[in-house]
Formats: C-alpha cells, structure tokens, sequence
C-alpha cells in the first residue's frame, strides 16, 4: 500500500520507502487501494480530533462516499454510537445496512432540521468535507462539548464545471469563529488536511497499524464501488461527478481479462 498525494494515475511510481505499508494478508489489491487516504483520515478525524466515545452521535456528510463509508465502519467498532448520514435518497438503504440509523436526503430536506427533529439538543461530532455555510450549519448542530472536524471544501464544485459564482458565494460564506466565541459556546473546531501530514511519519504508522489490526479482526472492510482502467478514466470521474457512488471508485492500468474477453466477443 502507499500513501502519496499525487501522482498515481499512471503504470510506474516512484514513493519514498516511508510512505509504503506491506497489505495485510487476504485483502485485494483494489481494496489497498481504497484504504490508506480514506480510512486514515476517517480514523483520525474521528479519534484523535473527535475522541469518539460510547452513547455518542455523530453526523457524517457525504456518508456514501469513501470517507463516509470508512467513517461509518469506524464508528461501529465504539458502542452504541448514532450515526446520521447525509446521501441521496437512492443511497439509503445501503447506509442503513451499513450501520447509519438516520440516513437524510440533502438535496430534499434541511438536513440541520431533520437531525433537530430526532435530536433536539444536536450531535456530539459532525464530519464536514463541505465547507461554506454548511461548516457554520455543522457548528450549530453541536452540542455543549461538541467537536466539528472540517477536512475538506466540496461545495467549490458545483456538478461536473465549477461554478466561478458558486466558487466566490461559498468562500465569502466561510465559516469563521474566534477564540472568545470558542470560550463562550463550549465547542471545537479542528481542521485536518492528510496531505500536509507527510513529515508525521511515526504517527501515521501507528494509525495504519491500527486499522490493518481492524481489518484484520474482520472490523473494517473497504467498500468498492467500481473499478475502471485508465482508459475509462472519464467514466469514472463522471460516476463520482454525479454522485453515483457508493464508496471508493478504483482506478487499475488495465482492465480485467474478463472484460476484455467480453469486449472482443
């Protein structure tokens, strides 16, 4: 497994021996793929910022996606945790089956409403990869002694062209606190970028070790959604644009001799 920011969508790759990890035994090669970025920054964000405890709730953006999917297995490894997540509607019953108690259609609903209406005194940790005025939505949603994780600003992309006016309207509604209100509502705010991470070399070992641990006591499993060859690469960047997705899309050199048999016929 390795773990690099860019850079990977090509045959031969150069990464330092540092950022290499050996695959735990029985996991495919796809699921390697799918597990460094999005489980390592699920774990953290949910552990050493969120300090995830028992009988806590947790809302998760984007539930269906790598993270979200990552971040929901995680979850399930800590006791009676709650866990809301937003989705399309077609995605629901896949996030039930994974362990999600209340999944919400964002594009319908208020999904700040919806959360009030099962809990009205909010939840104890949001995942916010979105940014804009839903970082300021997940804020409020907190509960006293509640945490907000930002790692990520989805809104700048606003379907498969980024929107200029879009893109200046989520940067000026930008979530922003000072120390004071900090003091005064009893929250945090933690924000997590992995790609920055790359000179924590120790602490990123540990993390992994922890998670090919889960894996390997059958407590986390990568969730695949498709798998593409680079020739087929506009295909699936179109399934994630679109949102089709249910957990990690996987890009491979070639495609399987199955398919190519397929094709040939």
């Amino acid at each position: 497994m390795v773990l690099a920011r860019s850079g990977l969508w090509q045959e031969v790759v150069n990464v330092p021996v540092t950022q290499t990890f050996p695959m735990p035994e029985g996991m495919s090669f796809e699921e390697a793929a799918a597990l460094l970025v999005n489980y390592i920054t699920a774990y953290m964000i949910l552990f050493d910022f969120g300090n995830l405890r028992p009988n806590q709730s947790v809302l998760i953006h984007m539930a269906a996606g790598g993270v979200g999917t990552a971040a929901i297995q995680l979850c399930k490894t800590v006791e009676n945790v709650t866990i809301f997540g937003t989705a399309s509607a077609s995605k629901h019953d896949s996030l039930k089956e994974s362990g999600v108690a209340h999944p919400i259609d964002y594009r319908t609903t208020d999904y700040a409403e919806e959360v009030r209406k099962i809990s009205p005194k909010g939840v104890d940790i949001v995942l916010d990869p979105l940014g804009g005025s839903d970082t300021s939505k997940a804020f409020n949603l907190l509960k006293p002694m509640g945490k907000l994780i930002t790692y990520g600003v989805a809104n700048l992309l606003t379907g498969q062209k980024k929107n200029l006016m879009a893109m200046a309207k989520t940067w000026w509604n930008q979530f922003s606190i000072t120390a004071l209100q900090l003091l005064h509502q009893n929250k945090a705010v933690c924000g997590y970028h992995l790609g920055y991470m790359d000179e924590e070399v120790e602490l990123l070992r540990s993390v992994v070790a922890k998670l090919v641990n889960l894996y390997s006591q059958g407590k986390i499993k990568p969730k695949i959604d498709s798998v593409w060859p680079f020739d087929q690469v506009a295909e699936a960047m179109k399934q994630m644009q679109e949102k089709k997705n249910v957990g990690k899309v996987i890009l491979v050199p070639e495609a399987p001799k199955e398919e190519s048999k397929k094709v040939e016929n």
